[in-house]
């Protein structure tokens, strides 16, 4: 499978991504933000980071750079694209996603380990997933999910939530949200099922050297999709 990573000014999660993405065998090239053109890619992956220095909101400036037009373009004809973190947030400021990512309540940068429960299992991402809790790691400021009403009750309907933060055990509860997110979403995809953000970071969770291989199961969840 091949994949691409853009790296933005302020990326530092784009070598991690690298990592993770070659060592389950994807065949991956990485694209700087000032590029025109993406090479032939079934995944496009927005990685972590403070793509420049989170100036105004995070991912708001690099919304703007050449490369996301082929990005936008790229999911507009069904191709994937999985933004983690900063990643996430830009896909938001893109509009390839709903919502919007602010400050976390406590106003403070978050990064540790929490827990998630996959609530949909019906995606490119999550479809190896069991519904036990996993553990994943964070590192963001803004990661506060938030959306109107009527978006949180279609992405609801639509089977558009892929993880809430929750307990070790699972139980989706306020003590176990650590930004505030509203309904303790984590990650959602787009109605059409093409298009991943979420906050925690897969790819520093999935090597038995870390000491957790909960992230793993992502990247076999894509391979398993796409290869089956």
């Amino acid at each position: 499978m091949k994949s691409s990573v853009i790296i933005f000014p302020g990326s530092n999660c784009d070598r991690d991504m690298d990592v993770a993405l070659k060592k389950f065998g994807f065949k991956n090239q990485m694209v700087w933000h000032n590029d025109h053109e993406i090479p032939k890619s079934d995944l496009i992956v927005l990685p972590g980071g403070f793509s420049y220095g989170d100036y105004l909101r995070s991912g708001a400036i690099a919304n703007y750079s050449p490369i996301m037009g082929k990005v936008v373009e790229h999911a507009n004809n069904g191709g994937y694209v999985m933004g983690v973190c900063n990643g996430f947030q830009i896909l938001c400021e893109s509009g390839l996603l709903p919502g919007a990512l602010l400050h976390n309540t406590n106003h403070k940068f978050i990064c540790k380990n929490i827990y998630l429960k996959t609530i949909s299992k019906n995606t490119l991402v999550t479809n190896q997933y069991s519904h036990d809790a996993i553990k994943i790691p964070i590192a963001h400021g803004e990661g506060r999910f938030y959306a109107d009403e009527n978006t949180l009750n279609k992405l609801v309907e639509n089977d558009q939530i892929l993880f809430k933060y929750s307990d070790e055990n699972g139980n989706i509860t306020k003590e176990a949200n650590p930004n505030g997110s509203i309904l303790n979403i984590a990650g959602i995809c787009n109605k059409n099922r093409n298009i991943f953000g979420m906050m925690p970071h897969p790819e520093r969770a999935a090597d038995t050297e870390l000491s957790n291989t909960d992230g793993k199961i992502l990247f076999d969840s894509i391979l398993n999709e796409v290869l089956s």
